[in-house]
């Protein structure tokens, strides 16, 4: 099973944010675009599924800073899905078990789907281990963020990670001129 422990945290929750905002209006003008000439369904789902694929390219590149692969984008979804069945749920127990007005319950029960949608997209975004390519384009990533940064700014262990490694006791020194 894949675990979902690399990348700067704090980073990846405000791009996704921002990403998410950002979204929101493209869809919006998408929707309104279409509307002047499709009905009003077909418009929600055409400016739905277009501003989906934008999510997907967005949070690759900005959020997540990973290569988009063909299983990544067909996996997508699944974060729009988790989204829906939560807003659906929320929306269902603020008007009808909580006795709430319906006109701002869309607005809490997103809120309350938004960070199980982060994690399910970091989850379908991030490297996976076992897949070669992934992991390349993960370290490379990192590498070149870590060649950014000068050593004395670095975490000791990263720099330590960075030198050349030491000769233990009783082993002979290598000299890198040769």
């Amino acid at each position: 099973m894949r675990t979902v422990t690399t990348g700067p945290m704090p980073r990846q929750i405000a791009t996704f944010a921002v990403v998410g905002v950002v979204n929101t209006g493209l869809y919006y003008g998408l929707y309104l675009l279409f509307l002047v000439r499709l009905p009003y369904l077909l418009a929600h789902v055409l400016a739905f599924l277009l501003s989906m694929v934008g999510s997907f390219f967005l949070n690759a590149r900005f959020t997540y800073r990973t290569r988009p692969t063909w299983r990544k984008f067909l996996l997508f979804p699944l974060t729009n899905a988790a989204n829906f069945v939560i807003t659906t749920a929320g929306v269902y127990v603020i008007v009808d078990v909580l006795r709430a007005g319906s006109r701002f319950a869309p607005l809490l029960a997103s809120a309350a789907a938004i960070p199980v949608t982060f994690v399910v997209s970091r989850w379908i975004m991030m490297p996976n281990p076992r897949d070669k390519r992934d992991t390349q384009t993960a370290r490379t990533a990192q590498t070149a963020r870590t060649a950014l940064v000068p050593e004395k700014q670095r975490a000791p262990a990263e720099a330590d990670a960075l030198r050349e490694p030491r000769p233990g006791p009783g082993e002979p020194v290598r000299s890198r001129h040769r």
